[in-house]
């Protein structure tokens, strides 16, 4: 693994690691922006951490980095959700940032996407 993979692999697992823990201080900011119409907010929220902190872990390890970052972009798209709720409706999280903010995070996921991607080195025709 070049310098700059390492380099943003351990950005990558820094961040998730990061991000899960999170959920688990401040639970009632992610509860919020989970959509109206899922069940188990404070269940989705944790599982949704713990996850992410698996996932980090598990791009640690080379023999379970493919398997980590299929699962952590099989999670940025299963909380994408939660960005369009924030988008659609940014005046319930008018003291998070304003629309065109909410908007921007939205090809930010596909940047998160892309950036798990490359530094789990899977191959561009790999069937999720």
């Amino acid at each position: 693994m070049n310098l700059w993979r390492r380099v943003a692999l351990i950005l990558v697992v820094a961040f998730f690691i990061a991000a899960g823990s999170n959920h688990f201080l401040h639970p009632a900011f992610y509860m919020r922006i989970v959509p109206p119409w899922l069940p188990a907010h404070a269940l989705i929220v944790r599982i949704s951490g713990c996850c992410e902190i698996l996932g980090g872990i598990g791009l640690l390890v080379p023999s379970l980095r493919t398997f980590a970052g299929i699962g952590l972009i099989a999670l940025l798209i299963a909380v994408f959700p939660a960005n369009i709720q924030m988008a659609r409706h940014p005046e319930l999280y008018s003291d998070l940032g304003n629309e065109w903010l909410f908007y921007l995070r939205l090809p930010l996921q596909v940047v998160f996407i892309a950036w798990v991607w490359w530094v789990c080195n899977l191959p561009r025709d790999a069937k999720l």
